[in-house]
């Protein structure tokens, strides 16, 4: 059925710019139309599967005030448009699609950085990385640094709420015996600390075995994607006595780009790990578009499958399940049109796919274009989980309940982004973006999501102010360490 907007674009190329879209409140009103929200889906996701037409904001079902158990979904380095959801013409995801049917898929989400240990940081604390020591690190890549046990988490704080919290999967906010999921926050930990490892053998970058239950070693060598299903499986279909959180932090597509039943490729890769070969990992001589796709299509799987335990556990109305990437894409990712990849802060290194669902409280076909970061999710589950913030650690994000729920709509503010040798700030429809070269730019996303069109000459206040904007927040974090 076609949507009700008349601005929507008959154009099927997965960049047309989304329609307006409005929600009614939970109970039941008709809310005006929002310049930015919750919108019909664009004639491309139609394409995917996605209904056209408005559907409004379902009132919650039963117990008005119930707190939803939290299912919140990571992969490691999965692009923007991975996923066929968002464009991908050659990569099949049918599991995340339908999770953005039943839900709201956002097309504007980014993550807190563009590498894997700042986003978590972003994402566990609610605050910008450069607001602690760990988070400075782009990523963990010793025992020097990470997450600070003293430091209020997600997890911490839902956990005295009287949430039940369990962490499976890539951890990597630090090693043991310092940090550790279980000194955050986290009742329990099944998975890795480090960034990366062997899915087979789980050795990581060093040679070291990097497979834990809570701080102690766990032998399992079958491929990790299936031990980590397996792991979430039994845990959303436990009988549980109290609500619950459950990061699922898998490590794919994330290299080496090794899929199920590669055992030929794991043994070559662990032979050179085993040698002294610290590059072993990092597959720079593997991979392919085809075994990447391979990979991205082994997650989706495996992400139904606990979607399908959740549902058989009789829990999935009322538990909040989100899915996101830690950071942009790499190598083989398919990111079109965005520029950039995984460790810049273009659009392509940060820019992530996001959907939501939470079947008591939010209607499904729906599509926002707000623009949201990873700290905004932290603040979001903390209000619906009925946890404070505390108030010594003040959050960086800001809570998008009421613009779920009440469709309240969060005030325009900026998203701010650091890392060595880039900057970069998003304002509504632009964006401010100094690279490598130190020249800096300004683009305007809404006509330019591939940022080749430099406004700087254009808008020479504009790009001012927003400079200025950064540059204050900046000055609030803590400074890079210098080089030895």
């Amino acid at each position: 059925m076609p949507s009700r907007d008349s601005n929507v674009s008959t154009d099927k190329s997965p960049d047309v710019p989304l329609s307006r879209r409005a929600f009614t409140a939970a109970v039941g009103a008709t809310a005006a139309t929002a310049a930015v929200g919750i919108q019909a889906a664009s004639p491309a996701a139609a394409a995917a599967g996605e209904a056209t037409r408005e559907q409004p904001f379902r009132a919650a079902r039963g117990k008005h005030a119930r707190r939803p158990n939290i299912l919140f979904i990571l992969g490691d380095d999965l692009g923007w448009a991975d996923l066929s959801s968002y464009g991908a013409p050659h990569i099949r995801t049918p599991n995340l699609d339908a999770l953005a049917r039943q839900g709201v898929r956002f097309t504007d989400a980014y993550s807190g950085s563009a590498t894997c240990s700042p986003t978590r940081f972003s994402l566990y604390t609610g605050r910008y990385p450069g607001r602690t020591k760990g988070g400075l690190a782009e990523p963990i890549a010793d025992k020097s640094v990470g997450l600070e046990p003293t430091h209020p988490t997600l997890a911490s704080l839902l956990r005295g709420a009287g949430y039940s919290t369990a962490l499976i999967g890539k951890w990597h906010c630090g090693y043991l015996p310092d940090y550790s999921p279980t000194k955050s926050g986290w009742d329990e930990f099944f998975g890795n600390f480090g960034g990366a490892l062997e899915y087979y053998s789980k050795l990581g970058l060093a040679g070291e075995y990097d497979l834990y239950e809570g701080d102690a070693e766990y032998k399992d060598l079958r491929y990790y994607t299936r031990v980590l299903t397996e792991r979430a499986s039994e845990y959303v279909q436990r009988d549980h006595e109290k609500p619950w959180l459950l990061n699922l932090n898998f490590t794919t597509p994330h290299w080496p780009w090794i899929a199920d039943g590669d055992t030929e490729a794991s043994a070559e890769i662990v032979r050179r790990i085993k040698a002294g070969d610290r590059s072993a990992l990092w597959n720079a001589d593997g991979g392919s578009v085809e075994k990447y796709t391979e990979m991205v299509e082994d997650l989706d799987r495996s992400i139904g499958q606990v979607l399908k335990a959740l549902k058989r556990s009789g829990q999935e109305e009322d538990t909040l399940v989100f899915f996101a990437s830690d950071n942009g894409g790499e190598r083989f990712s398919y990111n079109w049109p965005l520029s950039g990849n995984k460790s810049s802060l273009q659009e392509g290194g940060i820019r992530v796919p996001s959907v939501l669902r939470w079947p008591a409280r939010i209607n499904g076909n729906q599509v926002s274009d707000l623009p949201v970061f990873s700290p905004d999710w932290t603040a979001t589950l903390l209000e619906l989980g009925g946890a404070r913030p505390d108030p010594a650690y003040a959050l960086d994000g800001v809570s998008l309940a009421g613009y779920l729920l009440r469709d309240e709509r969060p005030k325009e503010r900026d998203l701010f982004w650091r890392v060595r040798g880039e900057r970069a700030l998003r304002r509504g429809d632009w964006k401010y973006y100094r690279g490598k070269s130190g020249a800096d730019q300004l683009f305007q996303l809404s006509e330019d999501q591939r940022e080749q069109a430099d406004r700087a000459k254009a808008e020479p206040e504009l790009l001012a102010e927003l400079r200025a904007s950064w540059e204050k927040t900046n000055a609030g974090l803590l400074p890079y360490p210098t080089a030895s």
